[in-house]
C-alpha cells in the first residue's frame, strides 16, 4: 500500500494486522512486521495487499523510542498503517504543550517528578533531536482516538459507545485538537472524560474513602476496572492495574452503584481490538469480539499482532506474536520497566 492514504486504500485492502503496545521495542516490532510477511520498500515496511494497525503507545519505557516512532509514523505517512492515540502519546503531548495564561501549572500536564519520570527514556533518547521530538509531537495531536473500519473497530483502552457518539456529534470527527486538548486538562470537562476513558480505561472508587499507595509512591483513591467483565461479584471480578488491590477490598461485593458505573460490550457488536492492559501468557481472545493486544513487550513478554480477515468471530488462531528478550535492551538497568501504572 503506497498511495500515502489508508483511508483511501481500504476498497483494496485484503486484510488487516492489528498490532499491541510497542513502548521503544522497535526491534521486536521489525521482527514481528517480518514475520506478517511486511517488507522494506524504500525504506519503508508495506505489505502487497495489508494494511498495519497500531494501537497506540509508541512511546516511554522501552530502548528504542525513537526509532520505533519513526518506523511507525513512516508506515502511516506511507499509506501503509494505520493507528490509534494511545495515554502515552497523549501524556506526550500535554507534557509538552504550555498552559494558557492563567493556568494552574506551566504545562498541561504538570512536570512534576512522577509524570517526568514517566517519559525520561523518551526525553532522553530524543535529547540530541529536539527539532524532531517537536514535530512528532505535532503528529501525535493528529492521531485518531478510535477507528471504525469495514467489519471492526480499534481504541487503545476502552469503547464507550455513548462518549463516542457524542464526540462524534460536537465534532464530526475522530481526532482531537489543541482547543479540544486544552479543556482536556479540565478533570470536570466532556474532553477529560473522553481522553480518559478511552486513552486509560474505566475505574471505580476505592470504598469508604480508601486509598492504596503503588508501587511508584502515587496514592490512589480510584482503581481502573475491565471493562469486559462479564457477570462481576467482588472487585477483584474488574480490577485491572501493576498493583493489586489489597486483600480486604479485592474480595468485597460490587453494589449496586459499583455495578452501575461499569461498561459492557456486548457479543453482537463489531470486532474490537484494544491495547493498554499489560497482559502475560499466550495471546487468546477475551470474548469471541474481543481482543485485546497488549502483551507487556517491553517487560519481556510478547509483541502481538492479529490477522484480521472480516470475521465475525475472533479466533485464537489468528494471532501472531514474537517474545521479546532481554538482549533486545542495551541498558536494562535504566529501561525504564517499572510498574508506573498506564496513568
Amino acid at each position: 500500500m503506497t498511495s500515502g492514504d489508508p483511508m483511501a486504500n481500504l476498497e483494496t485492502v485484503q486484510g488487516y494486522d492489528v498490532i499491541g503496545d510497542i513502548h521503544g521495542c522497535s526491534e521486536a516490532l521489525e521482527r514481528l512486521l517480518e514475520k506478517l510477511g511486511y517488507q522494506k520498500v524504500n525504506g519503508v515496511y508495506s505489505h502487497p495487499d495489508r494494511i498495519a494497525v497500531f494501537v497506540g503507545d509508541i512511546v516511554d519505557r522501552g530502548p528504542h523510542i525513537r526509532q520505533a516512532v519513526w518506523l511507525v509514523h513512516d508506515m502511516v505517512k506511507a499509506g501503509n498503517a494505520l493507528i490509534t492515540m494511545g495515554n502515552h502519546e497523549y501524556n506526550a503531548i500535554a507534557y509538552m504543550t504550555p498552559s494558557p495564561e492563567g493556568g494552574t501549572h506551566e504545562y498541561l500536564r504538570e512536570h512534576n517528578q512522577r509524570h517526568t519520570r514517566i517519559m525520561r527514556e523518551t526525553l532522553d533518547q530524543f535529547s540530541d533531536y529536539q527539532d524532531e521530538w517537536k514535530y512528532l509531537v505535532e503528529w501525535f495531536l493528529t492521531i485518531p482516538l478510535f477507528l471504525e473500519l469495514p467489519g471492526f473497530r480499534v481504541v487503545h483502552a476502552c469503547w464507550d459507545e455513548a462518549l463516542i457518539d457524542e464526540f462524534k456529534r460536537r465534532r464530526n470527527t475522530n481526532k482531537i485538537d489543541l482547543d479540544f486538548l486544552v479543556r482536556s486538562s479540565d478533570l470536570d470537562s466532556f474532553e477529560f472524560d473522553v481522553m480518559d476513558r478511552l486513552l486509560r480505561g474505566t475505574n471505580l472508587k476505592l470504598p469508604n474513602g480508601m486509598s492504596i499507595e503503588g508501587k511508584d509512591g502515587y496514592v490512589r483513591q480510584f482503581f481502573r476496572t475491565k471493562f469486559w467483565s462479564e457477570s462481576p461479584e467482588v472487585y477483584q471480578d474488574i480490577v485491572f492495574q501493576p498493583d493489586p488491590l489489597p486483600p480486604e477490598i479485592a474480595v468485597r461485593d460490587l453494589t449496586p452503584g459499583d455495578r452501575s458505573k461499569l461498561l459492557s460490550y456486548g457479543e453482537e457488536r463489531p470486532p474490537l481490538f484494544f491495547g493498554h492492559y499489560w497482559r502475560m501468557g499466550r495471546p487468546e481472545c477475551i470474548k469471541p469480539n474481543l481482543a485485546c493486544l497488549d502483551y507487556s513487550a517491553v517487560k519481556y513478554g510478547k509483541l502481538v499482532a492479529y490477522r484480521f480477515d472480516g470475521e465475525k468471530i475472533l479466533s485464537n488462531d489468528k494471532f501472531v506474536y514474537i517474545d521479546v528478550t532481554p538482549e533486545e535492551f542495551p541498558k536494562p538497568e535504566s529501561s525504564g520497566l517499572e510498574d508506573l501504572s498506564k496513568v
